[in-house]
């Protein structure tokens, strides 16, 4: 297989820190930004699976640093954001995509599965959000992106601190993009459906586990609600995060971007 190349930055290039960068979407989208010409910091709380990104990107051509990070926590959160400006250049562009999903009844639900759920989706949201907005104020650019998902907009069986914490980063990004619109930081919500990671593939075996069916047909049943049949791509989610950090995406603000193979037009 051929080995992926990237454009050398630009000195002029942005900087771009992605959370929960070392797999799956978080991934796809450092690549994507990587070869978009961004400087590209990936953080996760396992240093190996970015450490491999930030070395494809290097080998590729471009420029690359790993990190780790506990979105739930500040100080880890600093000293990851101060890694980045001093090695890359202030953050230009921030992609909230760390995140933990987990299917539990409500009345089974324990405080610390509701609590967990909200402190690593909307507080690390918070948290990494509120550590790299002034430099985007002070400078007049940035570009904050928050990967929600459609358990932002609708809801969902079993899953009600997902789909709280979900709706929680969806009004986070529509009132803050209000309070920075004048200063040239957009802040956008993208809201995945079923995409082809590993989160969807603990999915199909929970499913699997707790019905008996074969993993086969876990995966047809959640096909079943999908009009296009598919499962997004890791990548499809990436093109959308890419062209809502370009310049071409200055007036797009406060919005919520949908890519769920029609699921939620039915």
């Amino acid at each position: 297989m051929q080995k992926p190349t990237f454009p050398a930055p630009a000195e002029n290039a942005r900087t771009a820190l992605i959370t929960g960068g070392g797999r799956g979407i978080g991934r796809a989208c450092a690549l994507q930004l990587a070869r978009a010409g961004c400087r590209v910091a990936v953080l996760a709380r396992s240093l190996d699976e970015v450490d491999e990104v930030a070395s494809i990107i290097h080998e590729g051509g471009g420029k690359a640093l790993s990190a780790v990070c506990d979105v739930t926590n500040e100080d880890s959160i600093t000293a990851a954001v101060e890694a980045c400006t001093r090695r890359l250049g202030p953050v230009d562009i921030l992609v909230n995509n760390a995140g933990q999903a987990h299917s539990v009844p409500l009345l089974k639900m324990s405080v610390e599965d509701w609590q967990r759920m909200i402190n690593v989706n909307l507080t690390g949201t918070f948290l990494v959000t509120r550590a790299v907005l002034p430099s985007m104020v002070e400078r007049g650019f940035g570009r904050v992106i928050n990967i929600a998902s459609t358990a932002g907009l609708t809801g969902y069986r079993y899953t009600t601190h997902y789909c709280a914490s979900k709706h929680g980063v969806v009004g986070l990004t529509r009132a803050l993009a209000l309070e920075v619109a004048s200063k040239g930081v957009t802040v956008n919500a993208v809201c995945p459906g079923w995409v082809e990671t590993e989160m969807l593939q603990d999915t199909v075996r929970n499913i699997s586990k707790k019905t008996g069916r074969g993993e086969e047909n876990a995966r047809e049943t959640l096909l079943a609600d999908i009009p296009t049949h598919r499962f997004v791509k890791p990548e499809a989610v990436a093109a959308m995060v890419a062209y809502v950090a370009s310049d071409d995406a200055r007036d797009l603000t406060g919005t919520t971007l949908t890519i769920d193979g029609g699921q939620l037009a039915g």
